[in-house]
């Protein structure tokens, strides 16, 4: 395979409404595309958005984007979707390609449980999701559990929520807020922990009905961590980790030590959420994924997958399968 052209393409992606991280609110997301060009008339595309916030740095932003371009140009040779090429199976014996044909199932991220209301969960089941993800640990602790139970008490029959605190509470916050949810449909909880120690992260799952998950504290996934989990998953966003092929590892890994695996966008174009969503079809295909993040943006990369009954819908070609918008043909796309 020789590659004859190679460009990077800046965007900026304004949101329609404000995504809250650990640093405070974004309202626009910045990166550049990666595009690939072979002799023989292939593209691939990858997706460079660097966001402290998450834990994503320039170089591991980059790494991603030059691993997946690469890795787009070489499923394509191989006439295989992405995630079939990384399952490292055969497609007629792949679970994760026959999943993927009927698309991955995403959750609903409704911001701030503060301002969430029972229109928003109304609407969220009637578009199919069986998962609600609402950010905590951002107003006082009573205001927050008070906001729970209300939601609770509003939620569709069957659904689920999904509560990420960014590592918003000190230890004795968090075992509170936990004890006062016990009863409450509560799918799972990320990242607790201001400061997250394995035995305290340990502790606070002792005492939870649910799973609780390690995301940005990756500084925590040492040998100890796998040989005795303190926690029953892990979130990956495959930027923090440099590439596709090294968030395999660590899903594969994760998995063999008993760990659910959840992978999450960084918020990236639609060209990093689709690198994102074969990366889940490929480790944990019957897993609820943080997917569903393109309809945050007014405006986008390229095409984004579409999302049916709360699943996400991936690409039925060889490669990534993404679609860009050129900005010659399409005055208004967001990529200049």
């Amino acid at each position: 395979m020789k590659i004859v052209a190679a460009n990077w393409l800046p965007y900026a992606l304004p949101l329609k409404h404000p995504w809250l991280t650990s640093q405070g609110e974004l309202s626009e997301r910045q990166g550049r595309l990666l595009r690939l060009q072979t002799a023989d008339g292939l593209t691939g595309w990858g997706d460079c958005a660097p966001l402290p916030e998450f834990g994503i740095s320039e170089e591991s932003a980059t790494a991603f984007a030059e691993e997946c371009a690469h890795l787009d140009l070489i499923a394509q040779q191989a006439g295989l979707p992405l995630h079939a090429w990384l399952s490292g199976e055969p497609p007629a014996n792949n679970l994760s390609t026959m999943e993927a044909s009927t698309g991955l199932t995403v959750n609903r991220n409704l911001g701030s449980i503060l301002t969430c209301s029972p229109a928003a969960l109304a609407d969220a089941a009637e578009a199919g999701f069986c998962v609600l993800k609402l950010k905590v640990g951002v107003g006082p602790i009573n205001d927050e559990i008070a906001a729970l139970r209300q939601l609770a008490a509003a939620l569709p029959a069957g659904l689920q929520l999904r509560l990420d605190a960014n590592r918003g509470w000190h230890f004795a916050d968090a075992q509170y807020f936990i004890t006062a949810c016990a009863d409450l449909p509560v799918e799972g909880l990320e990242e607790p922990l201001a400061d997250p120690t394995f035995d305290f992260l340990q502790k606070l799952q002792l005492t939870a009905a649910f799973p609780l998950a390690i995301d940005e504290s990756v500084d925590l996934l040492d040998p100890h961590f796998f040989r005795h989990p303190p926690v029953r998953r892990i979130v990956i966003k495959p930027a923090r980790h440099g590439g596709l092929l090294s968030s395999v590892e660590l899903a594969l890994r994760a998995r063999a030590s008993g760990l659910e695996v959840i992978v999450t966008s960084s918020l990236e174009s639609s060209c990093g959420l689709l690198a994102c969503a074969h990366l889940a079809a490929a480790v944990a295909p019957l897993a609820v994924h943080g997917l569903a993040t393109a309809d945050w943006f007014s405006g986008d990369t390229g095409l984004a997958p579409r999302i049916l009954n709360g699943r996400l819908q991936l690409p039925d070609c060889a490669g990534l399968g993404f679609q860009h918008l050129d900005p010659a043909t399409a005055p208004d796309a967001p990529v200049s």
